[in-house]
């Protein structure tokens, strides 16, 4: 294993980067000075993808968002709310092709619920970046919330 390089990570841009829906943005982290930058997927400048691929593990693309995870914590939440109405709401959304704006739109009406929601969704993220770091080596420099 590696040593831990300990440079500082802005926690809420790589919660950004990690909660990015959009495929056609990548955003990449520098491992050197802990700078996270997005760039558009189909960028179209050649020398700077190959300095990128020659910078020698500096630059480590972010993964983005997970829809597979994310369906994984609809269901989760969608089970743990009591009000019936909601409830009913929330699984008609969830059945749709692309629930996620439709969900947020239900919850808005239920603060409680939404603030639950996102809790749920930033520990989730949370712990995947934390797996991220440690398997690139990186710590980041993570705020209490």
């Amino acid at each position: 294993m590696g040593f831990m390089r300990d440079v500082e990570i802005v926690w809420d841009d790589l919660l950004e980067a990690f909660d990015n829906p959009e495929s056609d943005v990548i955003f990449f982290l520098d491992r050197e000075t802990g700078e996270i930058f997005a760039v558009p997927a189909d960028y179209e400048d050649d020398e700077f993808w190959h300095d990128l691929e020659e910078s020698d593990e500096r630059f480590i693309q972010i993964p983005g968002f997970d829809y597979d995870q994310e369906r994984l914590l609809l269901h989760e939440f969608i089970r743990g709310v009591e009000n019936d109405a909601l409830k009913r709401m929330l699984e008609r959304a969830f059945e749709g092709k692309r629930p996620f704006g439709k969900l947020d739109e239900i919850l808005s009406f239920y603060p409680e619920e939404f603030d639950r929601f996102m809790a749920r969704k930033e520990e989730i993220i949370s712990e995947r970046i934390r797996h991220w770091l440690e398997e690139h080596d990186l710590f980041g420099e993570e705020e209490e919330f």
